[in-house]
């Protein structure tokens, strides 16, 4: 075994001598390559991955997992916070299932799932509900918890006691919420997704209004809903807005000079700036009015008409009466005279009653009112150099334009303005602008152009290298095949037998090394060969 062992490493060396130096170093490096691939893969296969398995934890609750996770055997890594848990990421959905299966983690939500794995059978009413709004919290906690900002969540619920009789008072019979969340780190609730908490909550118990809803950080921040008034912070989401209408007008109206003048001077020429004022007072306004039908007599429909007429005639009669001065009698009363007269009575009544045009507006203000603009805009010179080369005419002329979009922003205002009041509010003045720093990237190119040609160099110096090692590769194995057919060629013949001692020999031997030397070597080959 050991001679078979000792004749393979003398092959071995016997072939790695006969290599050249190159040879020899491409094997190596080729060596060194393989060992390290398969060092690589080796470590990477044997190394644990690990998983995020719980986040944003309560410290007793990590601590409680480590615990089992330790009793368990289960590798794992804790965050520097002791929020989060890793665990072998092949092994996550084992331990998510075994912690919540027995109740480890407390901070996790448990809602109606829990009629399904415990019986009510001998359960009294008062355990039956507190284990039914225990439930209704762990459904609502589950619902907040799932919107990606929510690291975790805690709700109370206070349910009005049912009752066979009429509730006393306006406030027995309201059902109440509180919310508290924890954000997650990196993240931000915006008004959108705290709204939505609020209907969330109020849709999901019966009877529960949005002002019976009080939520907030974990930090004691009280998050209002943006569209009740009445709310603690409500007013932050509605600041909010009308800042983001203020700044999206001002960016707009920057936009739509900056589209008119550059047009005209160049867009790297001109820069804008706008400060508006805006009031966002909505009112609602509502006007009755009533109108002809028939506009040019200004009268309406008739849709009745009453006409009354009457006439009377009398041929005439006596005096009612008896004459003399009794004690009944009237003092003065005169008798009958025995005369007779015609009466006649006419009476006309006409009752017209008129329709007219009834309107009813009523009038809502537009969200916001434009009440005052600062507009001014700096231009560049043609000559950056002669602030003066922007004449007083062009001064001119960009006024106009700006006055007149100035003009048309304040349509709404409810207020008009003289040109003077306007030119007050548009200030054009020509300015050289600040060229921007080109050194650090024309420093960056031309290092990366370096890079390039370095890159380049070495790629053209290895196909050169490589070119040059197959030709020389190629004319050693051309060298060695004539070497191989020299061998059978006639060569020069030394006349041993009339050489008398070795000195003529060497002498013959060295006039032929000097003379021929090619023959001379070819010889001392076949001398070799034939040995």
């Amino acid at each position: 075994m050991n001679e078979t062992l000792l004749q393979y490493w003398n092959r071995t060396t016997q072939y790695w001598n006969q290599l050249s130096r190159n040879r020899k170093i491409s094997i190596g490096v080729g060596l060194l390559l393989f060992i390290l691939v398969i060092v690589i893969v080796i470590s990477s296969s044997s190394k644990t991955e690990y998983a995020l398995a719980y986040t944003d934890l309560q410290t007793n609750d990590a601590a409680a997992i480590t615990t089992y996770l330790k009793e368990s055997g289960i590798p794992y890594k804790i965050s520097p916070d002791n929020k989060s848990i890793q665990v072998p990421r092949s092994k996550v959905s084992d331990v998510q299932l075994a912690v919540e299966s027995q109740g480890i983690n407390k901070s996790s939500s448990i809602g109606y799932e829990m009629f399904r794995t415990s019986g009510t059978f001998g359960t009294t009413d008062q355990e039956f509900n507190m284990k039914k709004k225990d439930a209704l919290n762990g459904e609502i906690q589950k619902l907040i918890n799932s919107i990606e900002a929510v690291g975790s969540s805690q709700v109370l619920i206070n349910l009005p006691e049912e009752t066979l009789f009429l509730p006393q008072g306006d406030t027995s019979d309201k059902a109440t919420a509180s919310v508290v969340i924890q954000i997650k780190n990196g993240y931000k609730l915006d008004q959108a997704n705290v709204d939505l908490i609020y209907n969330l909550v109020s849709k999901s118990i019966k009877n529960l209004s949005i002002e019976n809803i009080t939520i907030g950080d974990s930090d004691g921040n009280t998050l209002g809903y943006s569209k009740s008034g009445g709310v603690a912070g409500g007013g932050t989401g509605e600041a909010s807005n009308q800042f983001a209408i203020k700044k999206a007008f001002e960016q707009s109206l920057q936009a739509s000079v900056k589209t008119i003048l550059g047009g005209i001077l160049g867009n790297a020429k001109v820069i804008p700036m706008v400060i508006a004022n805006i009031n966002f007072d909505q009112r609602t306004s509502v006007e009755k009015l009533v109108t002809p039908v028939n506009l040019e007599d200004n009268t309406g429909i008739a849709i009745s008409i009453q006409d009354i007429q009457n006439s009377y005639e009398s041929d005439g009669g006596t005096d009612a009466g008896v004459a003399g001065t009794g004690s009944t009698d009237v003092p003065g009363y005169p008798g009958s005279t025995g005369s007779t007269g015609k009466t006649t009575k006419e009476e006309n009544q006409k009752t017209v009653n008129n329709e007219v045009n009834h309107y009813t507006n009523e009038i809502k203000n537009s969200p916001f009112t434009v009440t005052d603009i600062s507009l001014s805009v700096g231009i560049e010179p043609p000559d950056k150099t002669k602030p003066e080369s922007l004449t007083q005419p062009v001064r001119d002329d960009i006024q106009k334009i700006l006055l007149s979009v100035v003009s048309a922003s304040l349509g709404n205002s409810g207020k008009v303005y003289t040109e003077d009041e306007l030119a007050k509010k548009v200030t054009v003045f020509a300015h050289t602008f600040a060229e921007l720093d080109t050194t650090t990237d024309k420093a960056s190119s031309s290092t990366a152009v370096y890079i390039g040609i370095g890159i380049l160099a070495l790629i053209v110096a290895a196909i050169v290298g490589f070119v040059f090692s197959r030709r020389r590769k190629t004319a050693e194995a051309q060298a060695l095949a004539e070497m191989a057919v020299s061998t059978k060629a006639e060569f020069p013949t030394l006349d041993f037998d009339q050489v008398g001692n070795d000195s003529q020999v060497r002498k013959q031997l060295e006039q032929l090394a000097k003379k021929k030397p090619d023959e001379f070597v070819n010889l001392l080959r076949t001398w070799l060969v034939d040995e």
